[in-house]
């Protein structure tokens, strides 16, 4: 069996993350391991002529630490760090889970296809290709479309002729 003693759970505060993050917690009960939570501010971008930041560097660090604390609710039964760097999220991803020895990292997934993934990339997919240890991908559960949903079993089976 594969030793977990640390688990790395980048967050970006979506309902993706938020869904990896039951998983991480869950699989840091089981096998008793420290959960590492980082969220990775990315570099400011800049407006205009003259270059205005609407949020500053600083302003966006201490709203992922406020929030990021937030994410686990009471005192879970493993210890857990919070880790808010700056950076381009993949990179640091990968960086963390290096310098930290994580043992498992358990990420979030959009779920982007086609034009979309190609235009927003995907942090989870750079982060499995490139790093030092395994990586739990986590796709969100998609709701079922309401005219689907409706549908009996029975109805989509074909009928006899």
């Amino acid at each position: 069996m594969l030793p977990i003693k640390l688990i790395l759970h980048p967050t970006d505060f979506s309902d993706a993350s938020e869904h990896a993050l039951r998983m991480a917690v869950g699989l840091a009960k089981d096998y008793h391991a420290r959960l590492v939570l980082l969220h990775a501010v990315e570099p400011p971008v800049y407006f205009g002529e003259l270059g205005v930041v609407i949020v500053t560097p600083d302003e966006e660090q201490q709203h992922a630490e406020r929030r990021i604390a937030t994410l686990l609710a009471g005192e879970p039964p493993f210890p857990v760090e919070s880790v808010v760097s700056q950076g381009v999220a993949g990179p640091e991803i990968l960086r963390v889970a290096a310098e930290r020895h994580a043992d498992l990292i358990v990420i979030g997934s959009h779920g982007r296809t086609g034009l979309g993934r190609v235009l927003m990339g995907s942090v989870a997919e750079e982060v499995s290709r490139r790093s030092p240890c395994p990586v739990m991908i986590v796709r969100a559960p998609h709701e079922i479309p309401a005219d689907l949903a409706e549908q009996p079993a029975a109805a989509a089976q074909p009928q006899p002729a």
